[in-house]
């Protein structure tokens, strides 16, 4: 089956086509040559005008998991079946459940460490760019030159001007990326074209790589950005918050271009992509992702099916912090009874909405019974042997929640409209329901953070866009940290992005090549009043304004300052 043929059936209600998921076959050779060939235009594509070699591309259900069904693919409805097994029939018992979780009693004492440091938003986002993924990235791009023939001679401080300029595309972005330099006044960004020149951007983003090619793995459709992965993976863990509620789910990246395990998700606003699997804490904190490669690369643990082995696998990475009694939300496409049972051998606590199949045959009314009652009507069951909970509650529609930790009690009481009456009513709401409508969130609100203010600039290299996409996510976690840490007015979104950009740019750029440029750069930044912060510095310098020996000094200008000057330099 094709992709356009795919297309055309999901958008047909009555073609009972309703897969979730369908991804584009990768390329039988990860580690191959080709797959650092261009792909896709330069500044990539947007909406639904795909490409003719993409719309006739052969594509396969997510489900496909034996060596028998990779020879025969064909597009499986969303029915599923239920599977024999040799596990003992569980009991169904109308009652409470009675939960054997230790009560959460952790403290954070890195985050109180961080706290204490005051860091900057610059300082905020090097704890996940940090130097050594820095110096890993330079020397990764300059071998992969060589290999080419190409004397890149990279350092650090261009490969900093080039995230700036990638940061800064995320609020200030053109038609063209090679606008930005232009000399006509409606397009040239002299931050830009005074940090760094134009061909030499050019050709560092042409060579940026992030993996030796002489020792990938085969297997893996992401080996080409895997060691990025890894770092990113490893710092994002080590500097989040440590709380007790964290949210699993999907998130996509954004691609338009011929290669790489891309996806299509039904009902969701980006049509194609690469889907990633993502761990957050419930105020959107991106704790652990790993990207999507479909059951055809990657096996479910035994029992489970993707979605839960994903789950799994978050678990196992939050628990290297300590075994504590974490609590996991996550949504239908991840709930079973038995990933509740899996988590709860672990000792984590999991709640989840669920769909009917995969109850285990629990013994609840039947939805259109349900329907006819009142809205807050709720049926429950509890498995005797496991303490797992199945719930069946009326709202505007009748929905299906397990957990392994959250009852039925307290019933609360929850406002809901009422289209035809026109008025607001009180429902009745389990406990259980109550807490998941509240933590669920964290996955959607790191989507709409780096929505926001995404990379634009895109490479012609299949993953440009999952690197846009890394980098807006450390933007998002540095953010996070600096709502949680900062003792002063904290500042928004945008405005963080704006410092980090700002400060990469000028602190960055290349005075040798400036001249008289430097002078009015340093000039306009000085006076512009956003995102100067005074940090402190291991030696000491002069101050700018009385010149007396300083050891603190203004990060984004780069000059020596006494906290006590630190206002009167930059008004006068």
């Amino acid at each position: 089956m094709k992709l356009l043929e795919v297309l055309n059936a999901l958008e047909e209600e009555e073609s009972g086509c309703s897969k979730e998921e369908i991804f584009i076959v990768p390329p039988d050779n990860a580690a191959g040559d080709f797959t650092d060939e261009d792909s896709g235009d330069e500044d990539g594509q947007r909406g639904a005008h795909l490409p003719g070699t993409v719309l006739h591309a052969s594509v396969v259900p997510e489900d496909s998991s034996t060596e028998e069904e990779e020879d025969d693919l064909q597009l499986q409805p969303a029915t599923k079946r239920w599977k024999a097994g040799v596990a003992p029939q569980r009991v169904w018992t109308k009652r409470d459940i009675r939960p054997d979780f230790s009560n959460w009693t952790a403290s954070d004492p890195h985050m109180e460490d961080l706290k204490s440091q005051e860091l900057s938003p610059v300082g905020l986002f090097e704890l996940f760019f940090d130097e050594g993924t820095i110096t890993f990235i330079v020397n990764e791009t300059n071998r992969y030159a060589w290999q080419k023939n190409v004397n890149l001679g990279l350092t650090a401080q261009e490969l900093k001007c080039v995230l700036g300029i990638l940061i800064l595309s995320g609020y200030i972005s053109y038609p063209r990326r090679r606008m930005f330099w232009e000399t006509s006044p409606d397009s040239h960004h002299h931050l830009v074209a005074d940090a760094i020149r134009r061909d030499r951007f050019e050709l560092i983003f042409s060579y940026l790589h992030f993996a030796d090619n002489s020792k990938l793995d085969e297997s893996d459709r992401f080996a080409k950005v895997r060691p990025l992965i890894v770092r990113l993976n490893r710092n994002f863990q080590k500097h989040a918050p440590l709380e007790e509620f964290y949210s699993f789910g999907e998130s996509m990246c954004e691609y338009f271009g011929h290669r790489g395990s891309k996806q299509l998700p039904v009902g969701k606003a980006l049509r194609l992509g690469y889907k990633i699997w993502c761990g957050t804490t419930s105020r959107g904190y991106l704790v652990w992702f790993e990207p999507s490669q479909g059951t055809l690369f990657t096996k479910p643990d035994r029992g489970l099916d993707l979605g839960g082995s994903m789950v799994v696998k978050f678990v196992d990475a939050l628990q290297e912090r300590g075994c504590l009694p974490y609590h996991i939300f996550f949504d239908k496409a991840f709930t079973s009874v038995k990933l509740m049972s899996v988590l709860r051998k672990k000792g984590v606590k999991a709640t989840g909405t669920v769909c009917e199949y995969r109850t285990e045959r629990c013994p609840l009314k039947d939805p259109k019974e349900l329907k006819k009652m009142k809205r807050g009507s709720f049926d429950y069951k509890v498995d005797e042997r496991e303490e797992i909970i199945v719930c069946r509650w009326h709202d505007s529609s009748v929905v299906n929640i397990c957990s392994n930790a959250i009852g039925i009690e307290p019933v609360g009481l929850t406002s809901h409209h009422s289209g035809a009456a026109k008025t607001r009513t009180q429902v009745h709401q389990p406990s259980l329901v109550r807490l998941y409508q509240e933590k669920v969130g964290g996955v959607g609100r790191m989507d709409q953070n780096i929505a926001k203010y995404k990379v634009k600039i895109r490479g012609m290299k299949w993953y440009s866009s999952f690197i846009g996409y890394v980098i807006d996510a450390a933007l998002n976690n540095a953010w996070q940290l600096h709502r949680i840490c900062s003792h002063d007015a904290q500042v928004d979104l945008l405005a963080f992005r704006r410092y980090v950009a700002c400060v990469y740019l000028e602190s960055n750029a290349d005075t040798s090549s400036q001249g008289r440029r430097s002078r009015r750069l340093e000039t306009e930044s000085r006076f512009d009043m956003i995102g100067h912060w005074i940090v402190h510095q291991d030696k000491r310098t002069r101050c700018a304004l009385c010149h007396s020996q300083t050891n603190t000094r203004c990060e984004k200008c780069q000059k020596g300052v006494h906290a006590k000057c630190f206002r009167e330099y930059h008004i006068r």
